[in-house]
């Protein structure tokens, strides 16, 4: 009886196997305790201590398997969670990238715009020139015109006085109004020479008639 319980306390202490290998084999020690306990070469007290040694392992296998399924479950959170880790930090990635390209965008535009500025500011500044350079030519122009306006008025005036002068001229020779009706050029008279070729000569005496 001594070797036999030697034997199962050995068989329950084994280490390296499953519990499946010791649940079994102690279910057959169980069996040997019962069949020994029929033939009567084995006490009830130790049948009670494995009994209660199997549903002590039963009890085990059953925390083992929820343990096992638990642990089954976090390690399908656990790669649930790396997985939306990854996909964060994918997405993560993209939107630095995505920053990176808006950053380039808003530098490239605020340059366009300074550029636009100063463009825009030089174009005002020609247009401001242009506009007073025209202005300049303007009044330049406007003040030829009013000189060539009192030139002309000066020689209208002069035109007037010596037509004056000369109608009075004409009038003290009793001479034809000059500008009456129409203005016709008259031609110059030539010398007379035929009077005097008709003028007689004598000797050296001239005729007075």
């Amino acid at each position: 009886m001594d070797q036999q319980m030697r034997e199962f306390r050995v068989t329950s202490c084994c280490f390296g196997k499953t519990v499946e290998e010791v649940e079994r084999r102690r279910f057959v020690k169980l069996k040997r305790c019962v069949w020994n306990q029929q033939r009567g070469n084995y006490s009830y007290r130790y049948l009670e201590s494995a009994v209660a040694r199997v549903q002590q392992v039963h009890y085990l296998k059953i925390i083992s398997r929820r343990l096992r399924a638990q642990l089954a479950i976090e390690r399908r959170g656990l790669t649930a969670t790396k997985k939306e880790l990854k996909e964060t930090q994918v997405a993560l990635e993209a939107s630095h990238k995505v920053i990176a390209g808006l950053t380039e965008i808003g530098l490239s535009m605020s340059k366009k715009i300074e550029k636009m500025k100063v463009k825009k500011h030089l174009v005002r500044s020609n247009h401001v020139e242009c506009h007073q350079k025209f202005q300049a030519r303007i009044h330049e122009a406007e003040d030829s015109m009013q000189a060539q306006h009192l030139l002309i008025e000066a020689l209208v005036d002069e035109k007037d006085s010596l037509l004056q002068t000369i109608h009075g001229l004409q009038e003290a020779n009793n001479a034809p109004a000059p500008f009456d009706g129409d203005w016709e050029e008259e031609p110059e008279e030539e010398p007379e020479e035929e009077e005097i070729e008709d003028i007689p000569l004598g000797e050296g005496e001239i005729d007075d008639e």
